[in-house]
C-alpha cells in the first residue's frame, strides 16, 4: 500500500487525472485528516464536477434505484444523484462504514461502473475512502475481490503540512504555536468522546475562536483546557510588533510553553524579510541557538511555500550579525 502525506497525496490524485487512469482507487486513513478535503481540491483544480457520497448513510436502494413496472418488465429507476453526463469524480466515502448489503452495490458501481440500468459515463473517475480499525471507526471488513480491484493510498497526518495550510488560510497563530508545543494533539483520537482533536477539528476549533466561542464542543474538553492555559501564556507574551519593527529587544521568557509561543509567533505574525531579520537578530542575543534555529525552521517553512526561499537566505548572507551565527542556522540553509 502506498503511504503518502496530504501533499504528496494531492500530486499523486493530479497525476492520475492528468494520465486519466479511471482503475478505482481506495484512500485509506484517520477520520479528520483531510481526505475528502484533498478530493476536492483535486476536483476543482482540474475543472470536474464532483459528486460526494457517504456510502455508509445511503440504502442498498439509494444506489441501485427503484424498479419500475413497464410493458410486463421492471426498469431499475437510477437515483438523480449520479452523473449521467460530461466529467468527473464519483467520491465513495465512508465506503467500509457501510454495511455489506450497500458495499455488494458499491462492489457493481465500482467493477462494473455500472448497476442496474445505470453506467457511469466515460468520463467520470471512481474514488473511494475509508478508515481502519486501528481508528476506532466502526467498519466492515472490505471483500477480497472488491478490495483487489483498487489503488491502495494511505494517508498519514503531518504537521508541517498542517501549518503551510493554517499560514494559508490565515489560521490563529495560537493554534500553530500550541500544536508546535504539543505536535501529538494535530490528531488524537478519542474514542470515548465524540469530539478530539484532529486536522479538521483545528480548523473548526479557529472558526469558532473567531467567533469568541469555546472550542470544546470541537476539539474535546481536555485538549480544550490545555489550549486555553496555552492562551493565558500567550497573552502575557511580550508585544511582537515592536520585536519584528527592530524597536524592541524584551527578555526571552523563561517557561518553555511561552518560549514556543514567542518563537512561534515572530515566524508566523512576520510580514516581510525585514520583520525575519528582526525576529532573528532578536533571537541571536535573547534566546539560545534551539530557538534561533526553531524559528528559522518556521520561516523557511513559510516562505518555501510562498516562494521566496533565496530572499529569506539573503537575509541572513547579507547581514554581519546573523552571518557570525549562520553556519548553525541548519535548518534556514539546508532547507
Amino acid at each position: 500500500m502506498k503511504k503518502l502525506n496530504i501533499r504528496n497525496l494531492d500530486k499523486f490524485l493530479n497525476q492520475i487525472v492528468k494520465n486519466k487512469i479511471q482503475s478505482s482507487l481506495m484512500i485509506w486513513g484517520a477520520p479528520g485528516i483531510g481526505k475528502s478535503s484533498v478530493v476536492e481540491s483535486v476536483a476543482n483544480s482540474n475543472s470536474l464536477e464532483l459528486i460526494d457520497l457517504r456510502i455508509s448513510q445511503l440504502a442498498p436502494t439509494d444506489l441501485r434505484g427503484i424498479p419500475v413496472p413497464k410493458d410486463d418488465k421492471a426498469f431499475w429507476f437510477p437515483p438523480e444523484f449520479l452523473p449521467t453526463e460530461g466529467k468527473g469524480i464519483l467520491f465513495l466515502d465512508e465506503i467500509n462504514m457501510a454495511p455489506p448489503a450497500v458495499q455488494g452495490i458499491a462492489q457493481q458501481l465500482i467493477l462494473d461502473r455500472k448497476v442496474g440500468s445505470y453506467e457511469v459515463p466515460e468520463g467520470w473517475f471512481i474514488w473511494s475512502a475509508g478508515n481502519r480499525k486501528s481508528d476506532y471507526a466502526a467498519v466492515f471488513d472490505m471483500p477480497a475481490p472488491l478490495a483487489n480491484r483498487f489503488i491502495h493510498l494511505e494517508v498519514s497526518t503531518s504537521l508541517d503540512e498542517f501549518k503551510k495550510y493554517a499560514l494559508a488560510n490565515k489560521i490563529d497563530d495560537r493554534i500553530i504555536s500550541f500544536l508546535n508545543f504539543r505536535p501529538k494533539l494535530l490528531h488524537k483520537i478519542d474514542k470515548n468522546s465524540p469530539s478530539w482533536p484532529s486536522p479538521r477539528s483545528w480548523d473548526i476549533a479557529d472558526k469558532l475562536l473567531k467567533a469568541n466561542l469555546t472550542v470544546d464542543p470541537a476539539i474535546g474538553s481536555g485538549v480544550g483546557s490545555e489550549f486555553r492555559s496555552f492562551c493565558k501564556v500567550y497573552s502575557e507574551l511580550p508585544k511582537i510588533e515592536p520585536i519584528l519593527n527592530g524597536k524592541s529587544k524584551p527578555k526571552f521568557p523563561k517557561d518553555i510553553s511561552s518560549q514556543y509561543a514567542l518563537t512561534c509567533a515572530l515566524s508566523v505574525r512576520s510580514k516581510n524579510m525585514d520583520h525575519y531579520k528582526n525576529a532573528f537578530l532578536y533571537l541571536s542575543e535573547k534566546a539560545s541557538m534551539e530557538w534561533l534555529n526553531q524559528c528559522a525552521y518556521e520561516a523557511s517553512s513559510i516562505c518555501a511555500a510562498n516562494g521566496d526561499s533565496k530572499a529569506l537566505i539573503d537575509v541572513v548572507t547579507q547581514n554581519k550579525e546573523l552571518m557570525k551565527v549562520a553556519e548553525r542556522l541548519t535548518n534556514l540553509l539546508h532547507a
